[in-house]
């Protein structure tokens, strides 16, 4: 989703479209990883020099009321991460680096329906989180 498309969903959900919000929202739009407050801070910082720690924490849980964002603690009580709200994927973390790596695997959709379908449910929303180490070579 590309920062313009956020501001739109932002201003039809009734938000003020700031400057400081707009380096937000360019940050996460542009962003390869799943960052943490400090992270979008940082980088939203080089953006716009005048922003604050406190405005990047209300942005954030603005756009995570509005679904927008989805915001994953993978573990980490000290370091919540966030991405936009896109296509729909699980996360596979590596417990040595912090790494997370996403996937998506038809398998596991159809058995998260039919699990679902045999206990008698919808299913509505599902997030997996896979925790690992790498194999080692033989």
């Amino acid at each position: 989703m590309t920062a313009a498309t956020l501001e739109q969903k932002c201003i039809e959900a009734g938000l003020k479209m700031t400057e400081p919000r707009r380096a937000v929202l360019s940050v996460l739009a542009h962003a390869h990883d799943h960052p943490s407050v400090e992270d979008v801070y940082e980088r939203a910082k080089a953006k716009d020099p005048s922003i604050s720690i406190a405005t990047v924490y209300r942005t954030l849980s603005l756009l995570d009321e509005l679904g927008l964002v989805y915001k994953h603690d993978f573990n980490d009580a000290d370091h919540a991460r966030y991405e936009i709200n896109t296509e729909h994927h699980h996360h596979l973390i590596d417990l040595d680096t912090g790494k997370v790596l996403e996937f998506q695997n038809d398998k596991i959709e159809k058995m998260k329906q039919k699990i679902a379908e045999e206990m008698g449910y919808e299913l509505v929303e599902c997030r997996l989180e896979l925790y690992g180490r790498k194999l080692k070579k033989k």
